[in-house]
């Protein structure tokens, strides 16, 4: 895997010794657009489809011209799964690369560690992925998040509550123990308990963990009928494999946008299933806010000859490129102050709905939050359907 690639046109292969430079039609100077993801380590499958919905973006935006008349390029860097990792991929964007915006960087430990540096070098980023509530309430004006906090997600599943039959009573939580696990926990307890539905036991583990037994053994103690599972897609479809092997008898719903893609193709065993909090269903294109919008993202992906399943997460890159595409030509030049006052203009059609910016945090030091769009899809016998 290559620790830093340099693309103006997404998913194609090119040799390993040397940068990945596509150029296509298009010879003006391109328009650099950071980014950093985990390409490796523990998390790595979920960085890959943001980063490969990032390089979609950026061969559908330069078809059609590019942004500023100039082509956009993607400079993508390894943050290995380690927020020490992340830090030194964002300095070498904006030090090196001298990229006018960023998109970063999947968890929120390493969106967190990033921070700081965002204030230092003054370069603006998309907030992807990464949930944690403190990544837009601690007075940081470079950050524009378009993922949902962990509250608003939380707020939007408790919408859906009445189409859950038998419905839900006591909830459980078995969540990574990180920023991430820890802020759904907190906020889908909170939002489940002011709607009457008590917590019952709360499990976390490490992100490398692979034997569950001890947390799954201890949450079969539970009278809880439902179990709550966040964690990145590997560790994910590992914990409701383990659940249902250890006959932890709860309904198993995840959190965070993560889909346990092996459950496609080796499903649960019959009569088995799981539910799974998603930012956009692509079984469902024709539901989405912009049904164009997600139909080229996923016609993209195809073409490339992707996983089916990481469009589910590849889409945060997709709608993050459009979003720092829209911000561009809104500042009018490549230059990293006008694209942060710019980024409070978007009104960005994406993937997973409308994006736009609100105000977060403290006064005259606020993030940008958007609002983001939730499903709920259900997975049984390899097929999914809709809730």
């Amino acid at each position: 895997m290559l620790n830093r690639r340099t693309i103006l046109l997404g998913g194609l292969a090119a040799p390993l010794a040397a940068p990945l430079v596509l150029r296509h039609g298009l010879a003006a100077e391109p328009v650099r657009i950071g980014m950093t993801q985990p390409l490796t380590g523990v998390v790595a499958a979920s960085g890959n489809y943001v980063a490969n919905g990032a390089k979609a973006a950026v061969a559908v935006l330069n078809r059609a011209g590019g942004v500023l008349g100039r082509p956009i390029e993607l400079v993508l860097e390894d943050n290995k799964s380690n927020p020490r990792e992340a830090v030194a991929a964002a300095e070498k964007l904006m030090l090196r690369d001298r990229v006018p915006v960023m998109i970063g960087a999947w968890s929120s430990t390493f969106t967190l560690a990033i921070l700081p540096k965002l204030l230092e070098y003054k370069v603006p980023m998309i907030v992807e992925t990464s949930s944690a509530a403190r990544i837009t309430t601690s007075g940081n004006p470079w950050v524009f998040r378009i993922a949902p906090t962990s509250e608003m997600e939380a707020l939007a599943f408790a919408e859906l509550l009445p189409k859950f039959s038998p419905p839900i009573r006591k909830i459980d939580f078995l969540s990574v123990n990180n920023d991430f696990g820890r802020g759904a926990t907190e906020k889908y307890g909170a939002v489940l308990g002011a709607k009457g539905i008590p917590t019952g036991r709360a499990e976390t583990m490490t992100p490398e963990a692979t034997d569950l037994s001890a947390q799954l053994t201890a949450l079969k103690q539970s009278d809880s009928d439902t179990l709550f599972v966040t964690t990145g897609v590997e560790q994910l479809t590992l914990a409701l494999r383990q659940a249902i092997e250890q006959r932890v008898n709860k309904r198993l719903i995840s959190t965070g946008g993560s889909f346990p893609d092996q459950l496609l193709h080796n499903p649960l065993p019959a009569g088995q299933s799981s539910d799974h909090i998603l930012f956009y269903a692509p079984w469902f294109p024709e539901l989405a806010r912009h049904p164009e919008v997600a139909r080229a993202y996923t016609d993209e992906w195809n073409r490339n000859g992707w996983e089916f399943a990481g469009l589910t997460e590849g889409f945060r890159g997709y709608d993050a490129v459009l979003t720092a595409a829209a911000a561009i030509a809104g500042a009018g030049k490549p230059e990293a102050e006008a694209i942060r006052q710019a980024l409070w203009k978007v009104d960005v059609k994406g993937v997973n709905g409308d994006i736009r910016f609100f105000k977060e945090g403290p006064a005259g030091q606020e993030s940008g939050q958007n609002h983001p769009n939730a499903y709920v899809v259900r997975l049984a016998d390899g097929k999914a359907t809709l809730i």
